[in-house]
This record gives C-alpha cells, structure tokens and sequence, in this order.
C-alpha cells in the first residue's frame, strides 16, 4: 500500500468525520430549540403545568443531546480505529 492511498483514506475519513461532527452538532442544537420554544409554549399555555413539562424538558433534551455524543464516540471510532485501513489492506493483500 502506496503512502499516497494512506494519506487519501485518512484524509476522507478526517472530511467524514468533520461532517458528522458538525451535524451531529446541528442536530442538537436544533433538538433543544424546538424542546425549548415547545416548552415555553406549553406554559404559556397552560401555567399550571409548568413542573410537568419542565420534567417533561429535562427528559427529552436528555434524548436530544444523546445522539449527538453518540456521534462524537462513533467520530473518535474513525478516528483512532480507522476500519477502512484494515479493509483497504486486506482488498490490496498486504
């Protein structure tokens, strides 16, 4: 296997791995604002409701902001056990 093969797998697994970092990212973000302005929403709504939908919050932001940790662990993954050397070695025998 060439150095120049190897660069060019850790190059696109570092461009992946950017990707699905800043994603991940934006997911989460855009989880929480809709879990908040639904919150804000509700007690507006219906003041007397406030303790069981701030559990209600507390809940599914935990929900929310899991996947993108899920992300970062499955990114760290790429990172430091790159799958796709072992597969290209094996395709090239050696």
């Amino acid at each position: 296997m060439s150095p120049d093969s190897v660069a060019l797998i850790y190059a696109y697994t570092a461009v992946g791995v950017g990707a699905l970092l800043g994603l991940a990212g934006i997911g989460g973000a855009i989880g929480w604002s809709v879990i908040a302005s639904k919150y804000v929403e509700g007690i507006a709504r219906q003041p007397e409701m406030r303790p069981v939908l701030m559990l209600q919050t507390f809940i599914f932001g935990g929900l929310a902001e899991a996947i993108p940790i899920i992300g970062v662990g499955i990114a760290m993954w790429f990172v430091f056990a790159n799958p796709f050397m072992g597969a290209a070695r094996a395709a090239l025998g050696g």
